[in-house]
């Protein structure tokens, strides 16, 4: 699976107050705001993703209550009409994509929402995977070069795990698939993304594994864990 999450609206970017009113009790508002370009910009990144993969995106919102969500869903099926009618597009509602993912995760590839909801499913498929150890992640900007996405920021979704630092303890997967990443949507070389997410799997499913994945089985270190992988690349 693969989460498209537009970074930079809603609910954490909108407007904002905390208010005491006239008897005493105190109102936060936060606001949230999206545009019809902001979401057209981030259905264009689902769109090349998914022609990428099996050609299915599920949208994810709250259209039954949140008017933003409305228009997303207006949005994107217009996009996709337009730009995109080889792809596929399903719409679940938060609430049942979130149990979704736990009760059948193979049914999702392309997962396209904004920015609240992303963060939550984005941290929940870390943990179908096992760890956030194992979960890489791109911040892909607007400018688009011949490869692809151009300008990125690729690291692990769980950051760098500062409370474990030089230990010799971090699962450096993540790491490495932020590189294969980087490959992909920044310079398009394909073939090398692939061998660089082959080598990891084969590792993990040969059962060498850091300890956030081990499972209560033997363990090894983030240097040992990187060598196996090079190893096997």
């Amino acid at each position: 699976m693969v989460c498209i999450r537009e970074l930079t609206g809603g609910l954490y970017f909108g407007p904002k107050s905390t208010t005491t009113l006239a008897d005493g009790d105190i109102e936060a508002i936060d606001t949230m705001v999206y545009r019809k370009s902001e979401i057209e910009r981030i259905t264009d990144v689902a769109i090349a993703t998914a022609r990428a993969r099996r050609k299915h995106i599920t949208l994810v919102d709250k259209a039954n209550v949140l008017q933003t969500s409305v228009l997303w869903r207006k949005v994107v099926a217009d996009r996709l009409k337009a730009t995109a009618p080889d792809i596929t597009l399903a719409v679940m509602y938060i609430d049942n994509a979130a149990m979704q993912l736990i009760l059948k995760p193979g049914q999702f590839d392309v997962l396209l929402t904004e920015n609240m909801f992303g963060d939550i499913i984005s941290d929940e498929m870390a943990v179908i995977c096992g760890s956030l150890g194992m979960m890489a992640s791109a911040s892909l900007g607007a400018n688009h070069n011949r490869h692809g996405f151009g300008y990125g920021l690729f690291e692990p979704s769980g950051g760098t795990a500062p409370d474990i630092a030089g230990q010799d303890k971090a699962n450096p997967c993540a790491q490495i698939l932020s590189a294969a990443l980087m490959l992909r949507h920044s310079f398009g070389l394909e073939a090398e993304a692939k061998a660089i997410e082959l080598a990891v799997e084969k590792t993990v499913a040969e059962g060498i594994r850091t300890a956030d994945i081990a499972a209560g089985g033997k363990a090894v270190g983030t240097k040992a864990m990187g060598a196996a992988i090079l190893a096997r690349l």
